[in-house]
Formats: structure tokens, sequence, C-alpha cells
């Protein structure tokens, strides 16, 4: 048989073929005298064989070890590393949809900042009155951040301290009051009046035990840096005091 008799034969294009040749999968014929490749039945079976194992998912550096004659594995033990692979990866498939079902599930896990947890949308519900203001449109961008990067315990006692506090009677004024204060600062300047008014009321409208004890607010952390430079001056620099007048509380 010719290259492209094989590959008809066994369902693989003649590229299909000269790669395994490349990899040393299928070993390479004699040639004739006109310089053709004459392949036997030899090598459809092995190819053959080849295509069945891809099949089922091994990788070309362990379809080597099956076929070699010394390989350190058999072909029982190869497939059943795969089998347990497989296992591993449905798993977490399953898993990957049961969150899915519960976004599509929930009523208003779809938000601008989402996918994020059904804790999270429904706090994003309770403060669904903050959606004009460019300032809660931050926040919540920041919260989505913050509930990606935290640690699962961290996470928990986070959604419970914001839903905590906004169920608290005046808890979503104050907050309404802090992201007004915050918006009118957009083009202001740092030593504008308004800076400090901002700052105070946003400290008094972060729920208690929100930022954690021990937590530095060094000027030359990378993560604080990187939030101040995507606030304008003035509302960069009230956030900088509402922290400045948490840390002096914590010290008092």
């Amino acid at each position: 048989m010719r290259i492209g008799e094989l590959a008809t034969a066994v369902g693989v294009t003649t590229r299909t073929v000269r790669h395994y040749h490349h990899l040393g999968l299928l070993p390479e014929p004699e040639r004739r005298a006109n310089g053709y490749r004459d392949y036997t039945l030899r090598h459809a079976v092995v190819l053959a064989r080849i295509r069945r194992l891809t099949e089922l998912g091994l990788g070309l550096a362990e379809v080597r070890d099956v076929l070699a004659d010394d390989a350190g594995k058999d072909l029982a033990e190869v497939l059943t590393e795969l089998d347990e692979d497989l296992a591993r990866q449905e798993a977490a498939i399953r898993d990957r949809r049961a969150r899915l079902r519960a976004l599509l599930e929930t009523e208003g896990g779809l938000t601008t900042e989402g996918p994020v947890s059904p804790e999270l949308a429904a706090l994003f519900r309770e403060v669904a009155d903050l959606s004009d203001s460019p300032m809660a449109a931050r926040d919540r961008e920041v919260l989505a951040l913050i509930e990606t990067a935290a640690p699962p315990e961290q996470r928990e006692q986070l959604m419970g301290l914001l839903t905590g506090f906004m169920k608290v009677p005046g808890g979503v004024e104050r907050a309404l009051a802090a992201y007004a204060l915050l918006d009118e600062l957009v083009d202001a300047a740092p030593d504008d009046p308004r800076v400090d008014e901002a700052a105070r009321v946003l400290a008094e409208s972060l729920p208690p035990g929100l930022l954690p004890e021990g937590a530095s607010f060094d000027q030359d952390d990378s993560f604080l840096r990187a939030m101040y430079a995507d606030f304008p001056p003035a509302q960069a620099e009230a956030i900088r005091r509402t922290l400045r007048i948490i840390m002096k509380e914590r010290t008092t």
C-alpha cells in the first residue's frame, strides 16, 4: 500500500501518518526502487491502534509507552490512569454546571459586574437605588474583585458584614449619602473642603470589622496605589482620609 491508501484504510490523513513517523510512533517502511514507501498490513494494524488509543484520550507520549516493547506501564495501567483523570474532569464539570445553574436560577444573579455569587448578587439588589451613582458602580466592581480574590472564609465574612450592615436601619441611607458626596468630588481638587466631609461620612457608612485588624494601609502598598490611581484626585484623597479615620479610631 502507498501512504494514501494506508491513510484511507484506517481513516486518517496522510499528514497524520507522516506526523506519527516523525514522532517515532509508526515505523517507516522500506522504499521500493521507484522511491515509494510500501506499507504492509502490519503498518495498518499499528496505525489503527494508535487511532483507537488517541480517541480514548491518550496523549501521544502515552501512546508511545503503550506501543513500546519495554514500556514502563502496560495498557491497563495507562487506561486506569486515564479513567481516573476523566473522573476528576467529570466531577469538575458537574461542579461548574451546578454553579452556572445557581447563577441562572437566582434572580438578579447576572449583573453588570458578574458573574458573582448569589450572595453578592442579592447584596447588589439591596442597593439597586445606587445604580445611577458612578462611585457605587466602581464600588461594586471592587467588591466583585475582592470576592474573586479573597479566600472562602474571608469572602463569607465580608458578605455577612455587608449584608448585615445594609439591613441595619439607616444603613442604605448612609451609603447613599457617602456615594453622593464622593460623586460630587469627581472634578474637585484634593484640597476641596468637601473631601473631609466625604471621608467622615464614608467612614461612618462602612460596617465595623469590614477592614480586618492588622490590615496595612501603607502608601507603598501596590494594591492601594493601583486603587488610588483609578480614582480622580479628590475621590482618592477622600478614601485616604477615610482609612486614616478608621486607623485613628482603632488606636484610641
